[in-house]
C-alpha cells in the first residue's frame, strides 16, 4: 500500500520499521519539527524523523506536505497534535491508540492506566475521527501490566501496535468492516509537572504506582528529591517522616513505609537512598513533603 505516516515519539518507532519491513510504500513521514532536546540545548529531530531518514525517507514538518498525494491511507501513531477535518476527509487514516478504547482517549493512556491501577491495558488500531479517539475498531490486543513501568509497558504497546498493523493492513475483512467501541470512555489528561509530586497523603499502593511513571519526586526542605525506586517496608509511622533503620532509609505514606532503594538529588546522579541520607546529613527530625 501507498502510505503515509503520522508520529513523532520512540514509541511510533516501531510501527514505521514495520510498515517498511512489511514492503508498504511510505510515501512522507509527517512528525514535530526539530527542537531543543535535554539539558544542553542541542536542536535535534524527533525520533520518529531520525528512524525514516534512517531508512532513507522523505521526511516533513507540517500536513502540508499531504497535498496532491495519492494514498491508500495515513497512519498515525503518537503524532502530537489534532489531525483536521479537511485533512481526513482527503486522506482516510488510521490511528495506533495505547489503550483499551473508549478507555483512556487522549494524550496519556499508558500513564493514565498505570496511576489508575488497571490490571489490563492493550493497543488498539481505530479509523481516526476529527474527534479525540473516538473511532471503530479494525483490531486490539490486550496485555497485563503487573508492576511494568511506564516506559516498559509504552514499549511493550508499541511493538504490539506495530504487529497488529501490519495484520490489519493485510486483512481487507479487518479494513472494510470495523466494530464500534463499546463501554464506558475516560479521558487520559496530559500529566502535569506536579502529577509526579508524591505526597504523604498517598497510600502505598498509589505511591507505588506513581514512583513506575518514572518522574516521581518529593520535597525535603525544600530541595526536591526523585524517587526511582522502593520497596514497601511494611513499617508503620506518620505520613511525613522519614525512618531509619541498618542504613535503610524510608518515607512514610498513609497506610506503610517505602525504603528508598535509588534517588536522585538535584544536580547529582542518582544513588542508593542510604548513600543520599548520608550525604545530605540533614540530622534531627526530618519531614518530607
Amino acid at each position: 500500500m501507498r502510505l503515509a505516516f503520522l508520529g513523532t515519539p520512540r514509541a511510533a518507532v516501531p510501527s514505521l520499521e514495520a510498515l517498511v519491513r512489511a514492503g508498504h510504500e511510505v510515501v512522507v513521514v509527517i512528525s514535530a519539527p526539530d527542537r531543543r532536546r535535554g539539558r544542553g540545548g542541542d536542536v535535534s529531530a524527533s525520533p520518529v524523523k531520525a528512524a525514516a531518514l534512517a531508512l532513507g525517507l522523505e521526511v516533513a514538518d507540517d500536513l502540508c506536505a499531504l497535498d496532491g498525494l495519492d494514498l491508500d491511507y495515513g497512519i498515525v501513531v503518537a503524532y502530537g497534535a489534532l489531525v483536521p477535518a479537511a485533512v481526513l476527509e482527503r486522506v482516510a487514516m488510521l490511528n495506533v491508540h495505547f489503550s483499551l478504547l473508549p478507555r483512556w482517549r487522549g494524550a496519556a493512556p499508558v500513564q493514565r492506566a498505570i496511576l489508575a491501577g488497571d490490571e489490563q491495558t492493550g493497543v488498539g488500531i481505530i479509523s481516526l475521527e476529527v474527534t479525540l479517539d473516538t473511532g471503530p475498531l479494525h483490531g486490539e490486543r490486550r496485555t497485563e501490566i503487573g508492576a511494568k513501568t511506564a516506559s516498559e509497558l509504552e514499549l511493550e504497546l508499541a511493538h504490539l501496535g506495530a504487529d497488529l498493523l501490519i495484520e490489519v493492513l493485510g486483512d481487507p475483512d479487518r479494513l472494510a468492516h470495523p466494530r464500534a467501541q463499546t463501554g464506558e470512555s475516560t479521558y487520559a489528561a496530559k500529566l502535569s509537572a506536579e502529577t509526579y509530586h508524591l505526597t504523604p497523603e498517598l497510600t502505598v499502593d498509589e505511591a507505588l504506582r506513581l514512583v513506575r511513571l518514572e518522574r516521581a519526586f518529593v520535597k525535603v526542605r525544600a530541595r526536591r528529591l526523585r524517587v526511582l525506586g522502593v520497596t514497601p517496608t511494611g513499617q508503620r509511622a506518620t505520613p511525613g517522616g522519614i525512618v531509619t533503620h541498618d542504613h535503610a532509609v524510608a518515607l512514610c505514606v498513609a497506610d506503610g513505609c517505602l525504603r528508598l532503594d535509588w534517588v536522585q538529588p538535584e544536580g547529582a546522579r542518582a544513588m542508593s537512598g542510604a548513600a543520599w541520607w548520608a550525604g545530605a546529613r540533614l540530622g534531627g527530625d526530618v519531614t518530607w513533603e
